[in-house]
């Protein structure tokens, strides 16, 4: 049976299980673990990292990456902050295309430089992740964006929620995360346009023979990471309301960890921003239970984080193998028997 199963579904019953079995172990060693309040902090704060990390997934298909993507999310988290204080009364939708739109400029002079300059998308972004965060600071003015200067309606966006059950409450940002990746998810799967970014990510040379444009689509993978960043950097905004020059850092890390340990690959060509939004669960899953688990203190905190994500990856490797493994032998099984 197992070889029946597709490496993406295999991957994301492996996560599963991975996310099972962790919310089991935390649950004997926390007092009051398993509460609605977890779940409700976990997906209040997974909209965030999700959004960045299926935005990642996308350019790590076209064996590519981002690591400006923090950079990304602060800098737009605080333009649009300071957007909104000074004109209060401009419409919610007005501000998430706003939001949306930065983000997109952002991504598209990485794509640029990356797809039609053929600089290394490492470098790019390595350069871009330095740039982006040094004109956040000159744009803030050595100021900070704080709640008193915010509209109502965006302070109380995080704590909104559209059903609740139990003290389990489905909150809109993580409602609007799940569409979103759902969107992009049968875009990938279903769209021309999608299936190219598999297709350059694979083999480009052969990709380039078959008439698609490279260039383009890579061009088009760094746009859409940008404006699902700069989407990010709204909710960022409202999550947290006081924004400094700091807002995002360490997000680019996240998102990658997260995009590999929901089976993106590295190499590109292969993953799911399914995979993706569960890769971002189960790193947010890690770091809410161990700043609550005592045993651990806060320096080895990231350290253990770490040699999970390495074992997470780990047994994902070992699966793949296995299946592949399984195949192979049912192949020459087949073979004999003919």
């Amino acid at each position: 049976m197992l070889d029946r199963i597709s490496p993406t579904t295999l991957r994301l019953l492996a996560l599963g299980v991975v996310i099972a079995l962790l919310l089991v172990f935390f649950s004997t060693q926390i007092e009051n673990y398993l509460m609605p309040n977890l779940f409700n902090r976990i997906s209040t704060s997974v909209a965030i990292i999700a959004l960045i990390a299926t935005g990642q997934a996308l350019v790590m298909l076209t064996r590519n990456i981002d690591l400006s993507l923090g950079s990304v999310c602060g800098f737009v988290a605080f333009f649009v902050g300071a957007l909104v204080s000074g004109y209060p009364e401009l419409p919610p939708v007005l501000v998430v295309l706003a939001a949306i739109g930065m983000g997109a400029v952002l991504g598209a002079i990485n794509g640029a430089l990356v797809a039609y300059a053929r600089i290394p998308a490492i470098i790019v972004t390595l350069g871009s992740l330095a740039i982006f965060r040094s004109l956040l600071v000159q744009f803030s003015g050595a100021r900070s964006i704080t709640t008193n200067s915010l509209p109502a309606w965006l302070l109380d966006l995080p704590r909104t929620s559209i059903l609740s059950i139990g003290g389990l409450e489905l909150r809109v940002s993580f409602f609007i995360t799940l569409l979103v990746v759902l969107a992009v998810h049968l875009a990938l799967t279903r769209l021309r346009l999608g299936r190219r970014f598999f297709a350059v990510g694979s083999n480009p040379e052969a990709a380039a023979f078959a008439g698609i444009d490279a260039a383009r689509t890579v061009f088009i993978a760094f746009i859409m990471s940008g404006a699902l960043t700069g989407l990010a950097g709204f909710m960022f905004l409202s999550r947290f309301g006081n924004i400094t020059v700091v807002a995002g850092l360490g997000f680019e890390l996240q998102s990658v960890a997260a995009a590999v340990v929901g089976g993106v690959s590295i190499m590109g060509g292969s993953g799911s921003v399914i995979g993706a939004l569960l890769g971002a669960i189960t790193v947010d899953l890690l770091q809410t239970s161990l700043s609550r688990w005592d045993l651990v203190s806060e320096f080895w905190r990231e350290a253990v984080l770490g040699f999970l994500i390495l074992l997470s990856v780990t047994a994902d490797a070992l699966l793949m193998s296995r299946l592949m493994a399984v195949r192979a032998r049912r192949a020459r099984e087949k073979g004999a028997d003919k």
